[in-house]
């Protein structure tokens, strides 16, 4: 017999862990770039599940697809590969520089993966001095231990022990800062080529091509963190396409699975046999439901037609944002690209994003943060004109009240 609950903001306190802190609102239904709440409020969705939902909610593609692959194969685990995964894998390969593919739940998966190789690759090839990693202040690469403590925000790793030893981090875009720390010692380089939560700060093109040229003059990989960045993010399947470099190793995550968790590891052939079996593992990594959802996303979203539209869209937020910025004059800068974008906080608002993102909240807008100085949009990469407009005019609403106090 099922008891009817009356399930409410309040219980999260009483039942959940208090690592959160969730708004009042409790969304309940999704359609396209709209969401609604208990009460019936409707929202516009400029967050997207912090770059996740890339089709909106609810995308008639992915709702099919899990619906058809829920009636015939949910768990195998890896003991046997299967059908979904393969296809999965292949696109991934036929569309990319990899040659090989392993699969997770979550961008922190992907990139403990990612780094256990590139420490794997070094220790076989090189030996056990070759272990340093080189990592950017304010990048994020996830919570696991080893992630957290490779991601530059000390705040995010400090108070659990000891932490991962050989991690090294200097400032993003600092090319000499770079080459002051980087020699043979040197494992592997891990840089997110478009910083996410550190402020939403583009890789400059001559920093990155200075990563490629020390990590190949002292025998390092360079790893992509494209766990926000990729799946067609910035205009591009993955942003290292928009570059002039290609990596070694690339994680991606979030838009992968549109809302459905799995994430993947991409790289060559050469380094990925350097994972002998045995060696890493994931117990729901490549489940068929997540790898049938993956390929809609991937067969909808690697199309000309939604890569040239996030571009497109692209221009529509920075025209709105820059007619709300010569009205109230909050803003310093817009970051970012394609639809990761970041409205920089004047000095006279700094440290203020959440009061706008409280304020978008009460318009009925979901947006983020990105830090405290920056408001973060990460919406569908399909999220109609109009929807954009009215998401606009919200914000617009939030802002002059943040302005008025």
């Amino acid at each position: 017999m099922s008891v009817e609950m009356n399930l409410t903001r309040a219980q999260f306190d009483e039942v959940m862990v208090p690592n959160y802190a969730p708004a009042a609102v409790i969304p309940v239904r999704g359609a396209g770039s709209r969401v609604w709440d208990q009460e019936g409020n409707e929202f516009i969705d400029f967050a997207g599940g912090i770059a996740v939902n890339c089709l909106g909610h609810c995308h008639p593609a992915l709702v099919s697809a899990l619906k058809e692959q829920g009636e015939k194969l949910w768990h195998l685990s890896n003991v046997m590969t299967n059908e979904p995964a393969l296809e999965l894998a292949t696109k991934l390969v036929n569309a990319t520089f990899a040659e090989r593919v392993y699969f997770a739940n979550s961008g922190a998966e992907a990139n403990e993966a990612a780094l256990k190789l590139a420490r794997r690759y070094a220790l076989d090839n090189h030996g056990a001095d070759k272990d340093q990693i080189i990592a950017f202040d304010k990048a994020f690469h996830g919570r696991t231990f080893f992630t957290v403590t490779v991601g530059g925000q000390a705040a995010y790793s400090d108070g659990f022990g000891p932490k991962p030893q050989s991690i090294t981090h200097v400032p993003f875009n600092d090319i000499a800062a770079l080459e002051a720390v980087i020699s043979d010692k040197t494992c592997a380089i891990m840089l997110e080529p478009l910083q996410g939560e550190g402020g939403i700060i583009n890789g400059d093109p001559e920093f990155l091509k200075a990563v490629r040229r020390l990590a190949d003059k002292h025998d390092a990989l360079v790893i992509f963190d494209e766990v926000q960045t990729g799946v067609g993010r910035t205009g591009e399947l993955f942003a290292y396409m928009g570059t002039d470099i290609v990596p070694d190793i690339l994680t991606s995550a979030k838009a992968l699975g549109g809302g459905f968790p799995i994430a993947a590891m991409l790289t060559s052939a050469k380094i990925a046999a350097h994972l002998k079996i045995g060696t890493h593992g994931s117990t729901y990594g490549g489940n068929p439901l997540a790898c049938a959802v993956g390929n809609a996303v991937m067969d909808v979203v690697n199309t000309k037609e939604v890569l040239d539209g996030v571009k497109h869209r692209e221009q529509l937020f920075r025209d709105g944002l820059a007619a709300i910025n010569a009205k109230y004059n909050v803003f310093s800068e817009v970051r970012g690209k394609g639809l990761l974008i970041g409205a920089v906080l004047n000095e006279q608002y700094e440290g203020r994003s959440r009061d706008f993102l409280v304020a978008s909240v009460a318009e009925g807008l979901m947006s983020l943060m990105a830090g405290a100085n920056v408001v973060r949009f990460a919406p569908s990469l399909v999220i109609p004109e109009a929807d954009i407009a009215e998401g606009l005019l919200r914000f617009e609403r939030a802002v002059a009240k943040v302005v008025a106090g």
